[in-house]
């Protein structure tokens, strides 16, 4: 009697890149949001420490400035 042979087919498939940065877009496009890219000039990241929005010690963190803008605009903007 031959060997009964099982293929397990994995429903895990790997996004391209491509198909990645669209599936972002798409869901950030439906809660309203939208991705862009700025350059901020040395004198607005004193501005932003001046005004409180940044620690003096993680001016060089990018994430920290991330933050500390988001924290501006929303208390700006809104």
């Amino acid at each position: 009697m031959p060997a009964l042979e099982v293929q397990i087919v994995s429903d895990t498939t790997q996004r391209s890149p491509a198909a990645e940065r669209m599936r972002l877009h798409r869901e950030r496009k439906k809660n309203g949001m939208r991705c862009l890219m700025i350059e901020l000039r040395e004198t607005e990241i004193d501005a932003l420490i001046r005004k409180g929005f940044l620690k003096a010690d993680t001016r060089n963190d990018r994430q920290a400035i991330v933050d500390s803008l988001y924290g501006y605009l929303d208390r700006e903007l809104t």
